[in-house]
């Protein structure tokens, strides 16, 4: 399946596929477009849109992109809820202090964006920030 977003990934737009190739979708392809593109380009692709206006999945209610999946897709492993509030406040401007790990993550994401690698690089070189984290997530959890 195609999942589409808005070009020059941060924290969600990142975070998301993550969590889609881990969970939800092992054989995803991802298409970032301009931002003004992304509904228009779901529809023509038959793909889902995520992290923008009007997109499919995106911020509702409070959570981030990252939040909405984990509920529409039912995942409730602990270690993942974790991750999630990380994201969060990494995401939500008003919530940084969400968790104490989130204003890290924060500034790993920025930095990717920085560098101008290009979003299927930055998404490259930046997956192994999330499996890094989720394992630690696990490990918390194990031990809480």
């Amino acid at each position: 399946m195609k999942w589409v977003t808005r070009e020059r990934p941060k924290t969600d737009r990142i975070a998301c596929p993550w969590l889609i190739k881990n969970f939800i979708d092992a054989e995803a392809e991802f298409l970032y477009v301009s931002a003004d593109q992304v509904l228009e380009v779901a529809a023509r692709e038959g793909a889902h849109s995520y992290d923008a206006p009007g997109a499919e999945y995106t911020h509702r209610d409070g959570l981030c992109s990252f939040e909405v999946l984990l509920e529409e897709y039912g995942l409730e492993d602990a270690a993942l809820q974790l991750l999630a509030r990380i994201v969060h406040g990494a995401d939500v401007a008003d919530d940084r202090d969400a968790t104490p790990q989130s204003r890290g993550l924060l500034a790993v994401a920025e930095g990717f964006h920085l560098l101008n690698l290009g979003d299927h690089r930055q998404l490259e070189l930046s997956l192994p920030v999330y499996d890094a984290l989720y394992a630690w997530a696990r490990r918390q959890v194990a031990d809480s």
